[in-house]
């Protein structure tokens, strides 16, 4: 699994001293209206899948596009719809094949070509030459048929120089070549590459990394150029921004911790990694580092100059949200919006420790918090957003929970949600 679960675990033992640090609950309220879609595990057998780590695409008619990495008829992970009415459906549940050889485990984004078709990775699976049952894959999903075809296996050559486990989702050029990053494998030694998948299924390494690589994606600016983040490269191992140009050249932009206590950021986590403005300037977010250590909103010019936009926790209860694991979306007048797996909500005593937010954060650096998950009893409204969020034509974004839901799981199987940001909740 990717190292967001990792990362899950390990943070109930650091959010308990969040609430030492920052105090318990007080005042912290939710500031939008907020909507469960669909609660996952909502099957006593998790058929239709559970724990989505992935984010949210639409397409124009307003239907929705996802993946869990868990549950599903045969506990891979699922592709899924959720269509303009609220009908759930499974596209295609990964498993399906013997030895998982169609993939396994998909936690990236999706992304949707202009025929309707969807694309993605699977962390596991395939029929790679993997000690751990496949190296990963890169497939297609028909959402007219729900067919699925794998377009390429990773550690399908030696050593898995190819690339192993990718984490996050693919990007595709104006011609159809697709191109996306491993955590593992690579030409390298072994700590993740970048890789370009030809429409015919060849498969190039553009680059490899000699440092623990990228669990973040790519993204590609007019010239070609890819943009992305790891979480321990640089020369302080805490991460850094890289660019790499069409013909393999790789260019650290900025690596964080190069100011004192890392207050300028600790670990960009965020597997959708970074965006991108009319400018050339990349934002995106850390999930440590900042001034309070509980993550920061950040910027980097093209000449790799680093602002800390926000740091996360900087309200005594951390009502504004602490540890972001997902890259931010900006809407046409320069707002950023994200998530943070942690922060304070009205009913987390019920839960372990803290369920994460929603937020805005303007041009000039003015945070909101939208909303604050478990506002329900039992967090039935969700906890632990864990991916970026999408915004539809009225304003109302989109997203998806770890945790949280009225699912079958112990603390809820996830939820996909979304969230009017005009007004206050309703109880």
């Amino acid at each position: 699994m990717s190292q967001i679960l990792d990362f899950f675990a390990k943070c109930l033992v650091g959010c308990a001293l969040a609430l030492a640090v920052c105090g318990p609950y007080t005042s912290a309220r939710a500031r939008g209206v907020e909507t469960v879609r669909h609660s996952f595990c909502s099957k006593s057998d998790c058929e239709d899948g559970e724990t989505p780590e992935g984010g949210l695409i639409m397409d124009g008619s307003g239907n929705l596009y996802g993946t869990t990495s868990d549950g599903g008829a045969n506990w891979g992970g699922n592709v899924f719809e959720i269509r303009r009415d609220g009908t759930y459906r499974v596209l295609y549940a990964f498993c399906a094949q013997a030895n998982c050889t169609d993939g396994s485990s998909p936690s990236g984004n999706l992304i949707m070509d202009g025929a309707g078709k969807l694309y993605g990775t699977t962390f596991m699976g395939g029929t790679g030459n993997s000690d751990f049952g496949g190296g990963g894959t890169v497939f297609s999903i028909d959402t007219a048929t729900g067919a699925e075809t794998v377009l390429y296996n990773f550690c399908s050559r030696r050593y898995c120089n190819d690339g192993q486990n990718p984490a996050a989702g693919v990007i595709m050029d104006g011609t159809g070549n697709l191109y996306g990053t491993t955590e593992n494998g690579g030409g390298g030694v072994g700590t993740g590459a970048v890789f370009k998948l030809a429409r015919g299924g060849k498969e190039k390494v553009v680059y490899s990394f000699d440092a623990d690589g990228p669990v973040s994606g790519v993204i590609m600016d007019s010239a070609g150029n890819l943009y992305g983040t790891t979480v321990q490269g640089g020369p302080v191992e805490e991460g850094d921004v890289f660019e790499v140009t069409p013909d393999g050249t790789f260019k650290e932009l900025y690596a964080f911790c190069s100011q004192s206590n890392c207050s300028d950021g600790d670990q960009p986590w965020a597997r959708e990694g970074l965006i991108m403005d009319g400018a050339g300037n990349l934002y995106g977010t850390t999930k440590f580092g900042g001034v309070n250590d509980y993550g920061t909103v950040f910027k980097v010019t093209p000449a790799g100059a680093e602002t800390v936009l926000y740091d996360l926790c900087s309200r005594r209860d951390c009502s504004d949200g602490a540890n972001p694991a997902a890259g931010l979306m900006m809407d046409g007048a320069g707002n950023l919006y994200g998530t943070t797996l942690f922060g304070v909500g009205r009913h987390c005593q019920d839960t372990p420790y803290v369920c994460g937010a929603v937020f805005k954060l303007t041009p000039d650096g003015a945070e909101t918090t939208l909303y604050s998950f478990c506002s329900t009893r039992n967090c039935t409204d969700g906890g632990y957003p864990a991916a970026s969020l999408i915004m539809d034509s009225s304003g109302n974004l989109h997203g998806t929970t770890l945790r949280g839901g009225r699912g079958h799981c112990m603390d809820g199987c996830g939820t996909v949600f979304e969230l009017s940001p005009g007004g206050m909740k309703k109880e």
